[in-house]
């Protein structure tokens, strides 16, 4: 049954919560939004902002104006933002991982600390991954890009459809391989070099066994990482590019079930 509340055709109200649930679903996860920087009232807004020019093209799609039919589609709606906003930060995560990795094995690791805007446990060069990822992000205009391909889903995956359950299984697997790959190809050199130094570490001990190489291991791997981070840190625009344009056709490919 269709009514009206005042002027505002009650139908057009619940494409508009509808879209509205997904949006802020989506903001939840997906970067930069995620970023506790991003307070809850603006993503509330933003997602009103995202559903409004939408609400009129998905009138039709709205389910009967019942309470089941309603909260069926609004938890529908919600994990369909969930699930896409967690695809798009599995791979941003690619880009922490790779600092991580550096930490781990530059003998930053000792000096994690909580970081209270991600929510996580990170070292040095993790945090500066995640936020030269995040500035890179919203200075060359990619999460407008991101946020082009999540608007697009409205038009691929109507409010009253679900994500294939096959694809989103297919993608999450292949995404943290492809995670994992990514933070090589970014860390893969240093941490390189940083084996070789171990390697030559080790050597030294047998040659001059009474040197302490243990205390020498510590400050050498530190002051080789120093040098030479600089130069993965050169990789992140690249990185960011390719991500970014990832993330889009992610969101346009699940939401018509043909991700690749």
């Amino acid at each position: 049954m269709q009514g009206t509340t005042g002027a505002v055709p009650l139908d057009l109200l619940v494409s508009l919560l509808l879209a509205s649930v997904r949006a802020v679903a989506w903001m939840a996860f997906a970067p930069p939004f995620a970023n506790r920087a991003v307070s809850g009232r603006s993503k509330a807004m933003l997602s009103l902002a995202i559903a409004l020019p939408m609400a009129t093209r998905l009138r039709d799609q709205v389910p009967a104006i019942e309470p089941a039919p309603l909260i069926t589609a609004l938890v529908q709606q919600a994990v369909v933002g969930a699930v896409l906003g967690l695809l798009c930060a599995m791979l941003f995560a690619a880009v922490q991982a790779a600092g991580d990795m550096l930490d781990l094995f530059g003998g930053f690791q000792l000096a994690s600390a909580y970081d209270p805007l991600m929510q996580v446990q990170t070292a040095i060069f993790g945090k500066l991954y995640t936020w030269g990822t995040t500035t890179l992000l919203v200075v060359s205009g990619g999460h407008l890009l991101i946020l082009q391909g999540f608007v697009r889903t409205y038009d691929v995956l109507p409010l009253n459809a679900s994500l294939s359950t096959a694809t989103v299984a297919r993608v999450a697997t292949d995404g943290v391989g492809d995670l994992l790959l990514s933070a090589m190809q970014i860390a893969g050199p240093l941490i390189a070099v940083l084996f070789i130094t171990d390697i030559g570490l080790g050597l030294l001990s047998r040659v001059a066994p009474a040197l302490n190489v243990f205390a020498m291991g510590f400050p050498l791997k530190i002051l080789i990482t120093l040098t030479l981070a600089g130069f993965t840190f050169a990789l992140l625009p690249d990185v960011v590019e390719d991500l970014v344009t990832t993330a889009r056709d992610l969101l346009v490919g699940l939401a018509t079930g043909s991700a690749a």
